[in-house]
């Protein structure tokens, strides 16, 4: 599947938001190649819970080494730039700007190029601030939301920069879109704080209808009378209600017959009225039942349920192992699988071309696209 096959991507990124960008595009079948400086991205060498950001988000690329504080790496940029569709970049404010690459300047060389942006802010009193996921977290309303009071909680992946990623695609599409009719490139920007903004707006949302405002996740109020993560004998599971079918369901499958029948439960507002005396009593039916067993009947009644697994757990989930994981080779030689882009078109998966690129691996290819000395690195 190669939808973008033709559309060229230059990617001045590091970390997870702007290569994230560029990845999306490259899945979809876009040419990008990822402009490193001369001793390759550091994003490469972070330790801890940074580990995986490259091997992660940087497949189907291919990379090039360029001194950008160069008159020749800049004029390699130049050469390219010409011949792109879209840029990406996620450079502090106003760093590019210095170098001669910010978006006035690069129009100049192409008017038709996209230029996208990954930003910690959008235009207002915080757009030069510096920002990270934690920080648009934290002050976004997300961390709230995810801990319990008193203890602000960031999620545990990096879902803003990777949901920042996505509207930047979202803008990039949009203006190449718009180009095969007006033949003008755009300035499309994303960012971590608006994004944030966006993702808790369902809590402002509910803050505004019922007038209260919303509490942290841990301590709402459930909309459904069962919505929980239940105790097993051996380990623990979601399971949820959350229509009066399922409801019946339950109580037929587990031999809950006083509840199947009183009307005060019949619906699922009565249930939640009645919730701190139905949670208890489910806690102890299904501790006693293993996970595999209590698996098998809420699947085949056709609740909502998931076992609660690590993120390792999902290399042997039957599921993405037919077709939702890639196998690749990291720059060190090391052989792993990783998920595959969650999109289908046409019944079929974007494909891994290519696996993440070594420090400057294709610099000679590209540099022999422009009439220079494959020899000579800029």
């Amino acid at each position: 599947m190669a939808h973008l096959e033709g559309v060229r991507v230059l990617e001045f990124s590091h970390m997870v938001m702007g290569p994230t960008v560029g990845m999306i595009l490259a899945d979809l079948g876009a040419e990008v190649i990822k402009v490193e400086p001369l001793g390759g991205d550091k994003t490469r060498d972070l330790p801890g819970s940074g580990a995986g950001y490259f091997a992660m988000y940087n497949r189907n690329k291919r990379s090039i080494t360029v001194d950008l504080k160069s008159a020749k790496g800049i004029e390699v940029v130049h050469g390219l730039l010409a011949s792109s569709d879209v840029m990406i970049e996620n450079f502090r404010h106003g760093a590019l700007d210095k170098l001669g690459l910010g978006y006035d300047s690069v129009r100049e060389i192409n008017p038709g190029i996209i230029y996208q942006s990954c930003k910690g802010f959008l235009s207002g009193p915080y757009e030069h601030r510096t920002a990270l996921d934690e920080v648009a977290q934290m002050m976004g309303g997300l961390a709230y939301m995810t801990g319990p009071s008193g203890r602000p909680l960031r999620a545990g992946a990096s879902v803003i920069d990777v949901s920042g990623a996505l509207f930047g695609v979202i803008g990039i599409l949009s203006a190449l879109l718009s180009r095969k009719d007006t033949g003008k490139g755009a300035n499309v920007r994303a960012s971590l704080y608006e994004t944030t903004a966006f993702l808790v707006g369902q809590h402002i949302a509910q803050g505004a209808v019922t007038g209260t405002p919303a509490p942290p996740m841990p301590e709402r109020i459930s909309a459904w009378a069962v919505y929980d993560v239940f105790d097993t004998c051996d380990g623990q599971i979601f399971v949820g209600v959350v229509s009066d079918g399922q409801w019946k369901s339950l109580c037929e499958e587990f031999g809950l017959t006083d509840w199947g029948t009183d009307e005060k439960m019949a619906n699922n507002s009565g249930r939640v009225a009645l919730r701190a005396n139905i949670i208890p009593h489910l806690k102890s039916v299904f501790g006693e039942i293993s996970t595999e067993d209590l698996t098998a009947r809420v699947g085949e009644i056709g609740l909502p349920y998931a076992p609660i697994r690590k993120p390792d757990d999902l290399l042997d989930d039957p599921h993405l192992c037919a077709h939702g994981l890639h196998e690749m080779d990291l720059p060190d030689g090391q052989r792993v699988r990783l998920p595959a882009l969650p999109l289908e078109i046409n019944g079929a998966r974007p494909e891994l071309r290519r696996s993440p690129p070594k420090i400057g691996a294709d610099t000679n290819e590209v540099l022999s696209w422009l009439g220079i000395d494959a020899t000579k690195q800029a």
